[in-house]
């Protein structure tokens, strides 16, 4: 738990959070983490990941899945309904003193309620109004529900994802969802610094289509200049090599060897300096064209390695290297805690932390997810929220 007395970046920042699922919520939770105060609404059943478990924890009889925890940190409360002319009342009542405003309702939603941008801007001209969305509001596909999964298939990122050969494959994390909401974070950091210089908000959009599409580097660079379809590699990247798993004697390794001055170091350290002299993986770009042959001239020198120790040596020399590490022992490595990077607060949560670091104004974790939102019946700083 970080444990400072200084306000966070986002200090005296205001954001309501009326966003459900991953991109959203993920997108108050760095606001919050930074300083921001942040209410989350939620619809009068709830956030839809509170089920979404095992795990969960009990709240008062009622399940509340560990995919919510993770996501809402750094947050007061409350459920109101939107769909009521009261609930609709009341979130005009909020917004009179808030900077931001977060939602991911399906496209038109806010807009049938009374609450466009457009609606919106007109009442509260320094309002940010930030929309996360599965594909934006017009085009083709405009309007339309979009899914993590479903966005990393139609967007190239399976057909690119998996071995060599094999069936595309999806990434085995929202990585799409993820990406939207630290895009939604950065446009609406964007606009409070372009609303100091102007007086004025602005509408942030932040879609799962666009986002997925901007993560498709090298493959999209490689296909812009060669016109070559980009097929899965495996674990090796498409441009450079040693880049990399490969057995050891013991636990798999992870070689990210990125030039040839790392190339001729892990030779030597091999015990075979001449191969970084050989004219097949003398450059960087004739150890990609050779890398079958590389490949197997490294699994003979690895063969009766120490995985870790190995990958320890390497990197204490300056190859990058990595052993393959489950979730549980990423998540226990002493680096990880020298980093701050788990979370506690009381003794109730843990998490990730923010890997964003900053020197005077760094994140801070105040606030469990809230398990208990109150339902909304009056201003939310008259009553308690935890």
């Amino acid at each position: 738990m970080t444990d400072s007395p200084t306000p966070g970046a986002l200090a005296g920042v205001r954001v309501i959070d009326l966003s459900r699922i991953l991109g959203g919520p993920y997108c108050g939770q760095i606001l919050g983490d930074h300083g921001a105060d942040v209410l989350k609404i939620e619809p009068p059943q709830g956030d839809d990941t509170r089920a979404w478990g095992p795990p969960f924890i009990d709240v008062d009889g009622q399940p509340v899945a560990s995919y919510y925890l993770g996501l809402n940190r750094n947050k007061r409360g409350a459920r109101l309904d939107l769909a009521s002319e009261p609930g609709r009342a009341m979130l005009l009542d909020l917004l009179e003193g808030a900077d931001v405003l977060i939602e991911n309702f399906k496209t038109g939603t806010m807009e049938r309620w009374g609450l466009g941008y457009e609606q919106l801007s007109a009442r509260f001209p320094r309002l940010i109004h930030c929309r996360v969305s599965g594909f934006g509001a017009d085009g083709p596909l405009g309007g339309l529900a979009g899914y993590d999964a479903a966005l990393q298939a139609m967007t190239g990122l399976m057909s690119i994802n998996g071995e060599a050969g094999g069936q595309p494959l999806r990434v085995g994390l929202p990585v799409v969802d993820l990406v939207t909401g630290l895009n939604a974070a950065l446009g609406v950091l964007l606009a409070l610094h372009e609303r100091a210089r102007s007086g004025r908000g602005q509408f942030v959009e932040s879609s799962l289509y666009d986002s997925a599409l901007s993560l498709l580097h090298p493959h999209a660079a490689n296909w812009f200049l060669d016109g070559r379809e980009p097929r899965p590699t495996g674990n090796a990247h498409p441009n450079i090599y040693p880049y990399d798993a490969f057995p050891t004697g013991t636990e798999p390794i992870f070689l990210a060897v990125g030039n040839d001055r790392q190339f001729g170091l892990l030779c030597a350290h091999l015990g075979q300096p001449a191969l970084a002299r050989d004219e097949r993986y003398a450059s960087a770009g004739a150890r990609s064209v050779h890398r079958v042959a590389l490949r197997e001239q490294l699994l003979a020198l690895l063969a009766g390695n120490d995985g870790p120790a190995l990958a320890q040596a390497l990197m204490d020399i300056g190859v990058p290297c990595a052993p393959v590490l489950s979730v549980s022992a990423a998540l226990r490595h002493p680096h990880t805690s020298h980093r701050q990077m788990v979370a506690r607060i009381g003794t109730g949560y843990t998490g990730v932390a923010s890997p964003v670091k900053l020197s005077r104004t760094p994140a801070t974790y105040r606030l469990e997810p809230p398990l208990r939102p109150a339902t909304l019946s009056h201003h939310p700083d008259q009553q308690s929220h935890t």
